[in-house]
């Protein structure tokens, strides 16, 4: 059993966004219990608001990257001090504009491999034809 390492993830962000989250959802059943339009909308307002706010948090360090902390850092009061320069598979992060992993420069290159397909620029995602 001591060979398992659980990182439950208890940090400030995901606490503080649960516990909005949780508010919103209650003015929404209860704007819906009365059949009160503006009673739900208020209510996924402030669903909406958690959102924002444990992303803030997790920008400003109060989160987790993705995966496993090391033991010193599972704590719920410890800051991650990367967050600034943001994790590279977190999507809050590229969403921020950072945390650009480096596999995503090399998918943006210019350059291509002899008779490989690449996206095409102009249309987006459709590769374009076999650079010879």
């Amino acid at each position: 059993m001591s060979g398992h390492h659980h990182d439950e993830g208890h940090t400030v962000a995901g606490w503080t966004g649960c516990a909005v989250a949780v508010v919103g959802t209650s003015v929404a059943g209860v704007g819906m219990c009365l059949g009160s339009a503006a009673g739900i909308w208020l209510g996924l307002g402030v669903v909406g608001l958690g959102v924002l706010v444990t992303w803030g948090l997790h920008l400003a360090g109060w989160g987790k990257p993705p995966g496993i902390r090391p033991l010193a850092e599972r704590g719920m009061r410890v800051r991650d001090r990367a967050a600034r320069a943001g994790h590279p598979v977190c999507v809050g992060c590229r969403l921020a504009g950072r945390g650009r992993s480096v596999s995503a420069a090399v998918i943006a290159s210019p350059q291509g491999v002899q008779g490989s397909q690449r996206p095409d620029p102009a249309s987006g995602s459709a590769p374009s034809e076999s650079v010879v």
